[in-house]
């Protein structure tokens, strides 16, 4: 009898392959180990639920372990897989009761990824959040609850709620003042979570303008507009510490020594990929640090595959590996080793690094490179415009003004990259240019893409059009 599939991690590309897999090969047994209790949701979803626009935790599952369960998945949560013996072909694994070791006939390793504290000291106080876990952003909007109006089942979760933890919190005093360290997704889309709930909101972030990934004409517009929304920013200005009375947070403290006093501090200064468990085993990791795959997800080690927030993807642009922890990245991977597990080899595809964030009213987007010095690096000699137009026809209702950022290599005439920001739908604009750095289109060829034209949705010229218009121009010069 064949060895069964074993995944390790139960959340978007573990279950991805593992719903996959089952679907097209039903006979093949398949077991999921997870070493919590949460299984197949939504980080992205974690602000707005601590916002309230999302009003359970429930609504932010994919799967719950009752529909896992009736795809013939065994899944077994509060199993840790703790070790690999690529030799033996088998998992140690670690449970509520008992320790054993699992024979795998093919291994998917889909640990995803840690958010990092280890920058800041003091982010273990009572009242510091990562807010990467449904029972973070459970236990903040328990925080942000009066006591007399909290009742933990409000929450919904379930089983795998910690219960103890979030009404621990329920119980508090909501806070007065919250301190948010970075200026990154978690850092935006917390600020205008926390400002729903009328705290006193600063945010902290090292670099000159906030979501610098998104490059500076998203950046500029972000600070302008949390201004205008009443976040305060700390620009220029490194943490090291959150500071900390009885346990309990009290404020944070910058490298210059300057303070603010603050009840609640929000960390989120980025991941770390998990892959401890492949680190004594032959299983190669990658230049970003995460783990090495092939065009199919395969690791260095035949039969075992890796998807999600642990592994590195092919860049599109750069044609180079890669290290871009996102939620599309993650599901499609492992649907594709899913189907490559079931007999139709398929390809994991490549990234650009697509992203979009929420600012209260401004959309942000972004993909492939913006950086000049980071497309250098690559090897392009790269020439960037930007420009601002209407998001609708001048005439029609809802017309906003929309920038985007367009980046082009000089000798290729290729479009390499580009960043997008308004508030009336700019931030799927982005799906345009991301689809170009796919099919390595020119600026000249994205000038040239028969667009949408009506007043409600576009303008003739869509700025992305524009975009190219002008860039175009520079490169003829």
């Amino acid at each position: 009898m064949t060895d069964p599939v074993v995944i390790v991690g139960g959340d978007a590309a573990g279950l991805s392959a593992a719903s996959k897999l089952s679907r097209e090969d039903p006979d093949r047994e398949v077991i999921v180990f997870e070493r919590g209790r949460w299984v197949s949701y939504a980080h992205c979803g974690e602000p707005y639920f601590v916002k309230g626009e999302v009003d359970e935790l429930d609504d932010l599952l994919s799967l719950s372990p009752a529909e896992i369960d009736e795809r013939g998945i065994d899944l077994r949560r509060e199993h840790e897989v703790v070790a690999i013996d690529t030799d033996a072909r088998t998992v140690s694994v670690a449970g509520p009761e008992d320790s054993f070791e699992q024979p795998y006939g093919d291994l998917v390793v889909a640990t995803g990824a840690t958010a990092r504290t280890d920058p800041i000291a003091g982010s273990e106080l009572t009242g510091a959040f990562t807010i990467h876990g449904l029972d973070s952003a459970a236990a903040v909007r328990a925080m942000l609850t009066p006591p007399d109006e909290f009742d933990v089942d409000d929450l919904g979760g379930g089983d795998s709620l910690d219960h103890e933890l979030v009404a621990r919190y329920g119980a508090m005093a909501p806070p007065e003042t919250a301190a948010i360290v970075g200026g990154g997704y978690v850092g935006v889309e917390m600020a205008e979570a926390l400002d729903a709930w009328d705290v006193d909101v600063h945010l902290f972030q090292r670099s000159a303008l906030p979501v610098p990934m998104f490059g500076e004409a998203v950046g500029e517009t972000v600070a302008d507009h949390l201004r205008e929304r009443g976040v305060d920013l700390h620009l220029g200005a490194e943490v090291d510490r959150v500071l900390g009375e009885d346990g309990r947070v009290t404020g944070v403290r910058c490298e210059d020594g300057s303070t603010l006093d603050a009840e609640l501090a929000v960390v989120g200064v980025g991941v770390t990929p998990n892959v401890e468990i492949v680190e004594n085993t032959p299983v190669e990791l990658g230049e970003g640090g995460a783990i090495a795959v092939d065009e199919y997800g395969e690791t260095a080690v035949e039969d075992v595959y890796a998807a999600g927030d642990c592994a590195e993807d092919h860049h599109v642009v750069t044609g180079e590996t890669a290290w871009v922890p996102l939620g599309l990245t993650a599901n499609r991977a492992g649907r594709a080793i899913g189907r490559t597990l079931a007999g139709t080899p398929t390809e994991t595809g490549g990234i650009a690094g697509t992203a979009v964030v929420k600012a209260f009213e401004q959309e942000c987007g972004r993909t492939g490179i913006i950086d000049a010095d980071e497309a250098r690096d690559a090897g392009f000699d790269p020439v960037s415009r930007t420009i601002t137009a209407g998001s609708r026809s001048g005439y029609y209702p809802g017309n906003e003004e929309t920038t985007v950022t367009l980046v082009a290599d000089r000798a290729s005439g290729r479009l390499i990259g580009g960043s997008i920001v308004g508030k009336d739908r700019a931030a799927v604009r982005i799906d345009t240019v991301a689809t170009a750095l796919e099919g390595g289109l020119t600026v000249d060829e994205v000038e040239r893409l028969d667009l949408a034209y009506a007043p409600p949705f576009s303008p003739v010229w869509d700025p992305v059009l524009v975009a190219a218009k002008v860039l175009n121009g520079a490169l003829e010069e």
